[in-house]
């Protein structure tokens, strides 16, 4: 590892509200390995993903895990407007097991529907923080398929297996999230031997004076991730979350030692260390926001469509303008689109997010030729305009920010570029244009101009 790369990956991991910080380009090391450069290749093909946040705090309608941190309680508590003191909000929460029961759980229709929709790949947390294991494993009790949790004599009782098999059916990607926290192991938060209970994110103890409990830890999740790795199917991305948890500072989980033997099983696995930087973060993850330039390394945003990655009563989503403007704007600085939704604790999607997720796929049954396999385009983003590029073929996308917006009957396009042809995805081919000082004016067919509302965007196919 160089000198830099080490530098930021002994740098503080910062969580804001839960909100994680993301590596620089500085901190991302290109892999040597020519099936894991094919696989980057692949992956920047794909663009939007589904990411899934579940697990029985969904059950409660507040943020994951986050609440059980007395360090982070100032704001992961906010919404806790039941009479009850941090200790007993412990309890409660860690007998939440007990009562998820997502009866209506039906994992073929979620993959028909995220394919349907557009989405390539699912990302699904396998274990957050808290250490709720959605998968069949054997290293703890607390799992989706352990005797007290009332769902685990349901025929889709392992999540984790009916989700991906039911994805990879629909021909999605994997990616595994995975948190190397566990505050639910005895190994990481340990009881005894602080004199108080306060808790934090990290282990309740030093690792360097506890090494043979530290090393117990170690093996803990060595094994988790090699079930995952070994009983679950193709997997292409390990997503690893808490990024506190780090082989350059004193939470040292020899990471590189249990991807590599992963890939003794699956040669083509990506890893996703976030925000450690290094030769195991082969792709960065912005959480809630997106870089303001294009990067030039791999890189996904893991953005919700409502306020919330867990599920939460009676949220407000992102329309479906916002979203797609949201998945352009992505792309067009070379990344990928994680969208999050919170499954309900009954094992439903709700009608608000179902709903925007189709209209999602409509818009891109017509429009994703200048989305999918696309590569970024200078001058990237000006304004309202975005640009990518595939095959020889540059696509500029005029977003409209509401409906009500005018549309105009000229567009100017900030593309200095070779024009040939110039098509409207779509609608009408071979446009009229004209150059100006800064770029293109292309003439909007009538049948584009006067429309009721402004469309999501007008997507130009632009001919060398």
């Amino acid at each position: 590892m160089s000198e830099k790369v080490q530098e930021v990956a002994e740098q503080e991991e910062t969580v804001d509200q839960g909100v994680h910080n993301y590596s620089s380009e500085d901190s991302w090391v290109q892999p040597e390995d020519p099936i894991l450069l094919e696989r980057l290749e692949w992956f920047k093909d794909q663009k939007l993903g589904l990411m899934m946040h579940w697990g029985p705090y969904s059950q409660l309608g507040l943020v994951e895990s986050w609440a059980l941190s007395d360090e982070d309680g100032d704001w992961s508590r906010n919404g806790i407007d039941w009479d009850i003191d941090g200790e007993e909000l412990k309890r409660q929460y860690f007998a939440l097991n007990k009562t998820f029961n997502p009866l209506r759980f039906q994992p073929e229709l979620w993959a028909e529907l995220a394919a349907e929709s557009g989405f390539q790949y699912l990302n699904f947390t396998t274990k957050h923080h808290d250490g709720f294991c959605m998968w069949d494993t054997r290293t703890t009790d607390y799992r989706v398929t352990g005797a007290e949790c009332p769902f685990h004599a349901h025929k889709h009782a392992d999540i984790v297996k009916q989700l991906f098999n039911a994805f990879r059916a629909k021909g999605l990607g994997i990616s595994a999230y995975f948190s190397k926290a566990d505050w639910s192991s005895p190994y990481y938060w340990t009881p005894g031997i602080r004199p108080d209970t306060k808790t934090s994110r990290g282990p309740s103890y030093d690792p360097k004076e506890y090494p043979w409990l530290w090393e117990k830890f170690v093996q803990f999740t060595h094994e988790q991730i090699m079930e995952l790795m070994t009983n679950y199917g193709r997997i292409d991305v390990l997503w690893l979350d808490a990024g506190w948890v780090n082989d350059y500072r004193s939470q040292n989980i020899r990471l590189g030692e249990v991807v590599e033997k992963a890939r003794q099983i699956q040669p083509w696995l990506l890893s996703a260390d976030r925000t450690v930087g290094g030769p195991y973060e082969n792709l960065i993850t912005p959480e809630q926001t997106l870089p303001e330039r294009a990067l030039q390394v791999p890189w996904e945003s893991c953005i919700t469509m409502g306020t919330s990655f867990s599920f939460r009563y009676e949220d407000r989503y992102k329309s479906v303008r916002q979203l797609i403007q949201l998945l352009i704007e992505i792309v067009a600085k070379g990344g990928n689109l994680a969208l999050n939704i919170g499954p309900q604790p009954d094992g439903r999607l709700s009608e608000a997010a179902i709903a925007r997720m189709k209209g999602m796929g409509e818009w891109l049954k017509v429009h994703g030729e200048a989305i999918y396999g696309t590569r970024i385009c200078e001058p990237h983003v000006v304004d309202n305009v975005c640009f990518t590029q595939k095959n020889g073929v540059v696509y500029a996308m005029y977003l409209y920010k509401s409906a009500s917006e005018q549309v105009p009957g000229e567009i100017h396009l900030p593309w200095t570029g070779e024009a040939g042809i110039i098509d409207l995805v779509g609608g009408p081919e071979r446009l009229d244009y004209r150059r100006t000082d800064s770029g293109i004016a292309v003439l909007l067919p009538e049948s584009e101009r006067y429309v009721a509302e402004a469309p999501i965007a007008h997507v130009f196919r632009i001919h060398a």
